[in-house]
């Protein structure tokens, strides 16, 4: 869907009142943990030497022990110890909440094995999946997202999050939730989990908002609220929380459980939420998304055709073989860094060939400029591709001159700006130039079916060109995505894909 900043003086005052209100919500259920933590801190680090967790004499020496690292290494171990602490609190304000051992009534030494082992966790990484289906469309118009099943809370509540690497916020909506999209799958209620904590701004997460209650755009609060809006104009309006994520694997073959994931309760959500989402999954570059906060390496997706309602997975941090089911030649091309937008994974998009004839657009189109603007991203929350003005004139004028039908104005208007009548056997489609799109070291030939539509109109068939115009930016859309197994190497700053059988992955 991609990010974007909030327009603070078109917001302010409806943005205040939804802060004020969110923060007024939730107020009661935060405790001052600071000292607490600070204290458990030395009591955390025996516990880590009696497992036998301590750093060997190699590893020890080798370890940073410059001011900054020690600074970093005492906060982390504060960090997992106050998302334990109402374990061990007696006698105070959170003793009315469900207990955060689930009712097992843990000694405190147990408590702080947990810790231990969430430390474990936080230094080493997760490998998870899990199960994503093509969400559903109105009209007959397939420009939809991708939803990827969780769970989230102790015990698993199930959420539909649209799959989104051009954001990086996981958020749902919650109860109570003044404002809400209505949904078959209600909102997600904190008040049945025993592993839900409210995050205050204290919380190191709670820095990567753009715009909170804490931090540069502030307005005092303890509370993290946040406000985050997408380029589409939907906006999110909730607290940063921590919880328990479950990840399923798309084939029932196993799960995986997460503690201490931060995403966002979402209490008002407006915008364009019509896939069936109950909210957005970041896969985004930024500190906040899943990749990130699971520590993976890489993470990939293989996304089954739109029209159809077959499952795939999405890997994270597991072994992604290319090569299983591909029905072509693996190619990878560089993730481009852009500074200015630290969210989304940009291209080096160098031109588009429509037919045999490689258009006349000049690389500078796609090629993200030195103010950070322009560019090219490919965004799994978006659903058609759009090309800046200058080339989708020459794309669309060599379909029109290539295709040998008439083209459709009263359609094109409303679905895509490119579309035309045909009359032809039932189930039959009409002939249309191949399209292909040439990045710095690899070439994706796309089927036809990642490119064009069909649909039934007043009595007669139209196909039309999922593509459209948009601003500088462009945007490698889901649509052009379907059968492809894309992987992000977060490592190595790669992207690669090849043609395959998701359903089959």
């Amino acid at each position: 869907m991609g990010y974007t900043s909030v327009p603070w003086d078109l917001n302010d005052c409806t943005l205040f009142f939804y802060v004020q209100v969110v923060t007024g919500q939730i107020r009661q259920l935060l405790v001052e943990i600071k000292t607490e933590a600070m204290m458990l801190i030395h009591e955390l680090q025996t516990t880590l030497v009696l497992d036998g967790t301590q750093p060997s004499a190699n590893e020890a020496a080798s370890e940073d022990s410059s001011p900054t690292a020690l600074v970093q290494k005492d906060a982390s171990l504060a960090a997992v110890a106050c998302s334990d602490l109402s374990l061990l609190r007696c006698g105070s304000p959170e003793a009315a909440r469900p207990p955060r051992d689930g009712g097992r009534s843990l000694t405190r030494r147990e408590v702080l094995h947990r810790m231990a082992a969430r430390l474990l966790f936080s230094a080493s990484g997760r490998a998870a999946s899990a199960r994503v289906d093509p969400g559903p469309y109105a009209n007959g118009v397939p420009d939809t997202e991708y939803l990827v099943h969780l769970a989230i809370g102790t015990p698993p509540q199930p959420v539909q999050l649209i799959l989104d690497t051009g954001s990086d916020l996981v958020w749902t909506q919650c109860r109570p939730c003044p404002v809400c999209f209505s949904r078959a799958l209600g909102p997600l209620d904190p008040s049945n989990s025993s592993t839900f904590d409210v995050l205050p701004c204290s919380s190191p997460v709670c820095d990567n908002l753009t715009w909170s209650s804490c931090g540069k755009h502030n307005w005092g609060n303890q509370t993290c609220v946040y406000v985050y809006a997408y380029a589409d104009g939907s906006i999110t309006t909730g607290h940063l929380d921590a919880e328990t994520f479950t990840f399923a694997a798309a084939d029932g073959t196993g799960q995986a459980t997460v503690p201490d994931l931060a995403f966002g309760c979402g209490l008002f959500n407006n915008g364009i939420f019509t896939s069936n989402e109950t909210g957005i999954a970041g896969f985004g570059r930024g500190a906040l998304s899943l990749p990130s906060q699971l520590k993976v390496d890489n993470f990939s997706h293989c996304f089954t055709a739109i029209t159809g309602s077959e499952p795939s997975s999405v890997l994270l941090g597991l072994p992604a073989n290319l090569y299983s089911d591909a029905d072509g030649a693996v190619q990878s091309t560089p993730l481009v860094q852009n500074f200015s937008s630290l969210r989304a994974y940009y291209l080096s998009l160098k031109g588009i060939t429509v037919g045999s004839t490689r258009l006349p657009i000049p690389e500078s189109t796609f090629a993200l400029k030195q103010d950070g603007t322009g560019g090219t991203i490919i965004d799994s929350g978006t659903g058609m591709t759009t090309l800046p003005q200058d080339a989708y004139k020459l794309v669309h004028d060599a379909f029109t001159a290539q295709v040998r039908l008439p083209v459709d104005n009263a359609t094109s208007s409303s679905l895509s700006r490119l579309c035309f009548s045909f009359s032809v056997p039932r189930r039959a489609k009409p002939d249309v130039p191949k399209l292909v799109l040439h990045f710095e070291g690899a070439t994706l030939d796309l089927p036809r079916e990642n490119y064009m539509f069909e649909f039934e109109d007043a009595g007669g068939s139209v196909t039309c060109l999922a593509i459209n115009a948009g601003d500088d930016l462009t945007i490698i859309g889901n649509y052009q995505q379907q059968n492809l197994h894309v992987l992000y190497d977060l490592v190595r700053n790669m992207l690669s894909f090849v043609p395959a059988q998701c359903n089959r992955l």
